[in-house]
Order: C-alpha cells, then sequence, then structure tokens
C-alpha cells in the first residue's frame, strides 16, 4: 500500500503518508485514508517525504481532502516534499491554498 493514515493522539489530527508516484492511480487509496475521518472535524497533514512524483490528479485530490477537512485556514498541512513535488506546488500556487512546510516552499 503507498497511502496510509495515523490519527494523533489527541485524535483531531490525521496525517497521511504517500509513498511512490501520487496520481490517479492512488485516487481510492487516497480517498479511503481520509473518509474514514467525519467531515469538517479533523485536520490533516500529508506527508510528501516518500512520493516520487505528483501529478494535476493529485492536486485535485488535495483539493477534495480540504473540502472535507475544518473549515479553519490551517486545515491542511503538505510536507517534506521533494524538490520536483515542490516545483509542481509551487508553479499551481498551492502555497495559498494549503500550509506547506519542509524542503524550502
Amino acid at each position: 500500500m503507498s497511502i496510509f493514515s495515523e490519527l494523533s493522539g489527541d485524535e483531531k489530527t490525521v496525517t497521511i503518508n504517500i509513498a511512490g508516484r501520487f496520481d490517479f492511480s492512488t485516487h481510492q487509496e487516497f480517498m479511503q485514508a481520509y473518509k474514514a475521518f467525519p467531515r469538517g472535524e479533523m485536520h490533516f497533514v500529508v506527508d510528501l517525504a516518500d512520493a516520487e512524483y505528483l501529478d494535476s490528479s493529485a492536486m485535485g485530490m488535495l483539493l477534495q481532502l480540504r473540502e472535507h477537512s475544518t473549515s479553519q485556514a490551517d486545515s491542511v498541512v503538505l510536507m517534506n516534499g521533494n524538490e520536483a513535488v515542490r516545483d509542481v506546488l509551487r508553479i499551481a500556487n498551492f502555497g495559498k491554498l494549503f500550509t506547506i512546510h519542509g524542503g524550502g516552499y
């Protein structure tokens, strides 16, 4: 499995780890990783440390995750992307939609 989620000890944040390619082939896995948690109640951290690649369908999935999360500004944090992933996020101006940490964003 290339995507798995983990609930924090305080049960307010879900960390979703992505390994390998983050593209349409991971759509079902990604949806299952966050839809198991109540809509509008959770904060999410997407750890991209092991993601090799991200495409436009992955960006769409991240936007869907944002809609599923709490309404707070920092409800979804993207972190630890490699240079290729950071470039895609930067070009798409995702820094305006998400909190992004790590890797020189």
